[in-house]
């Protein structure tokens, strides 16, 4: 039996506010968008190649409307994976993506703190080999 993760859900104000970021600003491909009726939609975005993609979850009443941006509890729960740390940093500053820190050195690799619009914290993290 093959098992994998597939899909994690991510809260967002609206549909295509989370594809204007993934798509346009973190470079990420929309994988599907269906019209599912009644203001509901199946969006899927991944970075190129990833088996595990994001299923934007248009925020639906108080409780899920006051959960965008903070799905990990105010810290870092997101890591964006990377072999390029340098080129994908500077293009994500040039797109306006929001850093909160300068790129640093850890034990574990190269790694920097930024937010989506919505308030979740990120690593952009490149690993060492």
């Amino acid at each position: 039996m093959t098992r994998r993760l597939a899909l994690l859900s991510i809260l967002v104000p609206e549909y295509d506010a989370g594809i204007a970021f993934f798509v346009d600003k973190l470079g990420f491909d929309l994988l599907e968008d269906t019209d599912l009726g009644d203001g509901k939609r199946w969006v899927r975005v991944a970075p190129t190649g990833a088996e595990t993609a994001f299923l934007l979850a248009r925020a639906v009443g108080e409780r899920q409307v006051d959960a965008i941006g903070n799905q990990g509890g105010g810290r870092v729960w997101l890591f964006l994976q990377t072999d390029t740390f340098d080129a994908d940093h500077a293009r994500m500053v040039a797109s306006g993506v929001d850093f909160e820190e300068a790129p640093r050195e850890e034990p574990y690799g190269k790694v920097a703190v930024f937010r989506d619009p919505f308030g979740n914290r990120w690593d952009l993290i490149q690993f060492k080999r």
